[in-house]
């Protein structure tokens, strides 16, 4: 198939939105499809070196970003989005260009995999796939109290926009013009029209390079030593792991909490830390180069991941690639990418902060206490891992969407995605 990829956010060596749109596309090529991308020109460089150290005479970049008038737009989180909406519109006017000059059989919207966000490639009246998208997860109702008032009051205006989403006409526009559309959480299919519904399925959007998993788990450090890596923001759940570190660090002095990440809750999470007394033993390491975090998964009892309402979650796959068991809300998009088999799960409907803090504590003493527990998760953590490669997502999607077309598909390998629940 030759495949027209819309990849707002693609970058080569990146996680999260980046790091999907890079790692679709080359895995696309690697399959056998010819892939024209359409990203960002300050993508450029870092693609174009990529790609002279392993070129792909299968895989094609061409770059728009809206005029230098457009671009401070992007300075600040509101504005970030009238420069997506109008960077869209761009991107379209470019792919009408390609379309005139090659034949394409299914052209994608990748990256903003959100759903509030629209795509205008359906007008290029070709089979239009969307998604994985995320962005339907909501913090559950009785978490929210954890929350300081104005932290709150963004998550609401958030609920807000998810309702309004549709009063703008380009996104009912854009599933009504979809093929096929993928979402990566249940919470997210449910946010889409119900006349969509038959066209959708739940599918994963990350993975992991095959490279990057351990070949059989290695012996963490003993006692009761914890991870966290990502952004320093209460959407993350860190105020309560930090709770929950405190309940767990009564009567056991050497527990340790090493953080990793920044963001815009950082000073408000350390006043926490230090209100709860927990000093030295949590360790703020701030951002850390990605090559170096690998490092770290290696080195402790579990990874702790009590996000509210995450859609995917990178770190977690990365968590279980180096055999690190993981301890997570069972919510969003953590709660459907960790199996019980190598990670403890918190229930978090109609449960109080104190219940999921008391279980959130009990999961860490749990793998603290019992390394024969710890050694196991570990172990089928890289089994698990071993089925959640980049190559088994996307072949997965891509057979998906080749039965949807009707053309003659390659042998694929099947993967364990969710799909049609």
């Amino acid at each position: 198939m030759r495949v027209l990829l819309s990849a707002y956010a693609c970058e080569p060596g990146k996680g999260s939105e980046p790091g999907v749109g890079w790692h679709w596309a080359t895995e696309l090529a690697r399959l056998g499809h010819e892939v024209v991308v359409i990203t960002r020109s300050n993508n450029r460089d870092s693609i174009e070196k990529a790609l002279a150290d392993a070129s792909s005479a299968r895989l094609q970049f061409y770059y728009y970003d809206l005029p230098s008038w457009g671009k401070w737009w992007k300075r600040g989180p509101k504005g970030m989005h009238l420069y997506y909406w109008l960077w869209q519109q761009g991107a379209y006017r470019l792919a009408k260009r390609l379309v005139t000059k090659m034949q394409f059989d299914v052209v994608h919207h990748i990256t903003f995999g959100v759903f509030r966000q629209p795509s205008f490639m359906g007008r290029l009246r070709l089979p239009f796939v969307v998604g994985p998208l995320g962005g339907g997860e909501t913090v559950p109702v009785s978490l929210r109290g954890s929350f300081p008032a104005k932290i709150a009051f963004r998550e609401m205006l958030r609920e807000m926009s998810n309702k309004l989403a549709f009063w703008d006409p380009s996104v009912p526009a854009m599933f009504r013009q979809a093929t096929l559309i993928f979402c990566r959480t249940q919470d997210t299919l449910d946010m889409l029209p119900v006349t969509c519904r038959d066209k959708s399925y739940l599918h994963r959007e990350i993975g992991l390079e095959s490279e990057r998993i351990k070949r059989e788990a290695t012996p963490k450090m003993a006692g009761a030593n914890f991870l966290y890596v990502g952004s320093l923001v209460y959407m993350k759940g860190i105020h309560l792991a930090l709770k929950a570190f405190a309940e767990l660090r009564k009567g056991r002095s050497g527990a340790t909490f090493t953080i990793i990440g920044n963001g815009r809750d950082e000073a408000r999470l350390k006043s926490i830390s230090s209100a709860l007394r927990l000093g030295d033993s949590v360790s703020w390491l701030g951002r850390v180069p990605h090559e170096e975090i690998w490092a770290h998964y290696c080195r402790y009892t579990a990874f702790v991941f009590p996000s509210l309402h995450d859609s995917g979650g990178t770190v977690l796959l990365e968590a279980l690639s180096q055999g690190l068991p993981v301890i997570c809300l069972d919510t969003g998009g953590p709660g459907a990418v960790v199996p019980t088999s190598c990670g403890i799960k918190i229930p978090v409907k109609n449960r109080s902060e104190a219940e999921v803090v008391g279980d959130l504590a009990a999961a860490m003493r749990n793998l603290a206490d019992n390394p024969k527990l710890q050694e196991q998760m570990g172990r089928q953590a890289l089994e698990v891992a071993r089925v959640r490669t980049w190559r088994d997502v996307v072949s997965s999607a891509y057979a998906d969407i080749e039965e949807a077309l009707d053309v003659p598909i390659r042998p694929r390998r099947c993967s364990s995605v969710l799909k049609g629940q």
